[in-house]
């Protein structure tokens, strides 16, 4: 039996202000948020971006949902994870400083922000799925106590796991530090001496402090390196090489079983919302912004396998182009089919337009 996937469409020309509007109309009509019982500790998770130039969710899509929790007696509350690299997300005090300058404060959103998985990224739930790698994994703490979830994602390119959605803000932005480590223990990096410059940008950005400065360039110790691509990202020489298969393969199967373990702490109870604007070639996680497709719209559905494989089957129809040749030209429908593996969601789905 096929998945419902509600569309709401937009084009380039439309406000976020409209698009809200439209957002809200249906959310209301439809009595979306109906699954929210009174007093209901509602984890509402969203990305408040790096920069202010990426494509994240606006804050006024968050303030307009928080709004409708609170009119189903719920207690609604803006959530996100720290991050394992360095920089301004790395700890819940800088984390909550940036979403302020971010505009995601209470007088913008009416929410107060408590990231899920504490001070320092390590308070974490253990939840038991029936995985092929994993018989329990390691989530944030609060996202297991919660009563309610609403998924806020932004679909965007994503230099290992192909796209990022629905799964991939589950998965991986729904673990603890624990959660995340285990994820990236495959994916080992290395330094092409020939391209190195010796800028030691990757000496600053590396969070297990892993590499250090060779005669001729850098060096990555394996034992201490924890697989997060952070040194791929930030060198502008492409002097870091990965082994891409084994990354996009074992990866995306760990973002997955992560991903269900989220969905399973509040099955029944979660919603997911998955915004095709401001599509990106990488994740909001990136400093910088390169649009790659035209605005497309919102979709919206209580299976977040179903709601990925839609948002990716609009965007490629949209560009005339498979995503691998938007993006970055990785295999990317790996996790949805690994999803529908594992019985976690279903891929097939009636794409009803609002």
């Amino acid at each position: 039996m096929k998945e419902k996937v509600f569309f709401i469409k937009t084009d380039e020309k439309e406000s976020d202000d409209l698009r809200c509007k439209k957002l809200k109309e249906f959310l209301v009509s439809q009595k979306i948020l109906n699954f929210i019982d009174e007093n209901d500790m509602v984890a509402v998770k969203s990305h408040f971006g790096e920069k202010s130039i990426s494509g994240y969710v606006r804050p006024l899509f968050l303030k307009m949902i928080g709004e409708l929790v609170k009119e189903q007696k719920g207690m609604p509350f803006l959530t996100e994870t720290s991050t394992l690299y360095k920089g301004n997300r790395s700890n819940a005090v800088v984390h909550i400083e940036h979403a302020n300058k971010q505009g995601f404060g209470f007088n913008e959103t009416g929410m107060p922000i408590i990231l899920a998985d504490g001070l320092y990224g390590d308070e974490e739930y253990e939840i038991k799925i029936p995985g092929k790698l994993y018989s329990a994994v390691n989530i944030a703490s609060l996202i297991g106590k919660v009563q309610a979830m609403i998924m806020i994602s932004h679909f965007t390119g994503h230099m290992i796991a192909g796209f990022g959605a629905a799964l991939k803000n589950m998965g991986m932005g729904c673990s603890s530090r624990k959660g995340k480590l285990i994820q990236h223990s495959t994916a080992k990096p290395k330094i092409k001496p020939g391209d190195c410059t010796k800028c030691e940008m990757c000496i600053k950005w590396c969070p297990a402090d892993a590499i250090t400065m060779n005669e001729d360039s850098a060096f990555i110790d394996k034992d201490k390196c924890i697989g997060c691509g952070e040194c791929l990202a930030v060198c502008r020489f492409y002097a870091v090489a990965f082994n891409w298969k084994a990354t996009y393969e074992d990866l995306q199967k760990k973002i997955v079983e992560h991903a269900w373990g989220v969905h399973k702490a509040n099955e029944g109870k979660n919603i997911y919302i998955n915004f095709l604007t401001r599509i990106s070639k990488d994740c909001d996680c990136m400093d910088k912004y390169e649009k790659i497709c035209p605005d497309i719209g919102i979709v919206v559905s209580n299976d977040a396998v179903a709601a990925d494989s839609a948002s990716l089957d609009l965007v490629e129809k949209t560009s005339g182009k498979k995503f691998s040749e938007m993006g970055h030209n990785i295999p990317y429908r790996f996790q949805i089919d690994y999803a529908a593996e594992l019985g976690f969601g279903n891929p097939e789905y009636d794409l009803i337009p609002v």
